[in-house]
């Protein structure tokens, strides 16, 4: 069992040189075991074409409309990989085969928003903040966070990349980080700057969010100083998604107090020749996804991960090989805690009466149902503060407890 003694002395922020352990460091040492649930959010900006994501191969008219771009069954040369005997994982998927056969993945179809927008910009906006039709000033993820207060770990909250995105922007704190390792390389002097300016300065509020800033920079600089090997054999590759990943899978090892981390990954806007270039961003993200799932480990138990998109496409193709705008998509949703092995929502069926505008897949779950069982189950959250205005349905049972 993990005491208060080993856990200061072992963790990297006892490296950090920040003086006196704060109060979250306290906190965590204190819960022994009993690691914070985590739950980690992938945004895949562009529209993600989830029919050929997760295959509908028992529709005929999956085929019928999608003579040149559509997964082959099961079975045939570069088929879809059988699920359940209706749905199968695109063959770039392979990775997270294991995953569905453990039971730690599990698949929602027919989700999405049920705002029509078929605009990324606004799409993207609304699903962030997690109020459709409605840009938010903040996002679900920062509302979906416990409060801290003071106490709270500067880390707590993490995305990938070089800007806050609008999930994880609002009242608590949240940080964006662009490479762990890069951070000393390109400013090996950073975090004495900062301390520099924020103890000189008049504003309150700058000190505050300064001091903050400045403890993350600290507990960065030590992370940085311990290699770091993936364990149980996991590769990420070498893509930005990949290695977005790996950090937040460092990150959470090191015991820093994550509790929510973001990471997206571009370029699912296919109008055009589509097959070959689905298949090559699905390979590295399906590998990206069941890397991390091997290196957590056991730590896998206290963590979700849970894909989106701000829409799915066409189920027809188009002239030119692709797919345009469209409506309803599919969730992953991944972790120790996720009754999984199964494909979750209904069903609506591709018949020019049952597709959305005589074009689309229809929306029959809203996304916010699956991410509020989540926020509710997962990390024991309230939903009417994180989704307000929208009352969900029943759960789906996607977790274990």
């Amino acid at each position: 069992m993990l005491t208060r003694r080993y856990f200061l002395r072992s963790s990297a922020i006892a490296l950090a040189g920040i003086g006196t352990a704060p109060s979250w460091l306290l906190r965590a040492a204190a819960q022994g075991s009993n690691k914070p649930k985590i739950l980690v959010v992938v945004f895949q900006r562009g529209a993600a074409d989830g029919l050929n994501i997760m295959v509908p191969f028992f529709e005929k008219l999956y085929y019928a409309m999608r003579p040149t771009i559509a997964m082959p069954e099961p079975g045939k040369d570069n088929g879809a990989i059988d699920l359940d005997g209706r749905f199968g994982l695109h063959p770039s998927l392979q990775q997270l085969k294991p995953l569905w056969d453990s039971g730690q993945l599990a698949i929602v179809e027919a989700a999405g928003s049920p705002d029509p927008s078929r605009s990324h910009f606004d799409a993207q906006d609304y699903m962030e903040s997690g109020t459709p039709g409605r840009t938010g000033a903040d996002g679900w993820l920062n509302r979906a966070l416990p409060g801290a207060g003071s106490g709270a770990s500067p880390l707590r909250a993490i995305a990938m990349g070089t800007q806050l995105p609008r999930t994880l922007r609002g009242s608590r704190e949240a940080v964006a980080v662009n490479g762990l390792e890069q951070f000393q390389v390109r400013n090996p002097n950073a975090a004495s700057i900062l301390e520099s300016m924020y103890a000189t300065t008049a504003d309150t509020k700058l000190m505050s969010s300064g001091k903050e800033t400045f403890e993350a920079v600290k507990i960065i600089e030590s992370i940085n100083r311990i290699p770091y090997t993936p364990a149980n054999g996991a590769q990420y590759p070498g893509n930005d998604f990949g290695r977005g990943l790996q950090q937040i899978a460092r990150l959470i090892k090191a015991d820093v107090g994550v509790e929510a981390a973001f990471a997206d990954i571009g370029g699912w806007d296919h109008h055009s020749n589509e097959a070959p270039q689905l298949s090559n961003l699905l390979q590295p993200y399906g590998n990206s996804l069941a890397a991390f799932a091997r290196d957590m480990g056991d730590r896998m138990e206290d963590i979700v991960l849970v894909t989106m998109s701000e829409f799915g496409r066409t189920a027809r193709e188009d002239g030119n090989a692709g797919t345009d705008h469209g409506h309803g998509n599919v969730m992953m949703v991944l972790g120790g805690p996720v009754r999984g092995g199964k494909v979750y929502g209904r069903w609506p069926g591709l018949e020019p009466e049952q597709l959305y505008e005589k074009r689309d897949l229809a929306v029959t779950t809203d996304f916010r149902d699956v991410l509020a069982e989540l926020v509710s189950r997962h990390l024991g959250q309230k939903t009417e503060p994180v989704f307000p205005g929208y009352k969900s349905g029943e759960p789906f049972g996607l977790l274990k407890t």
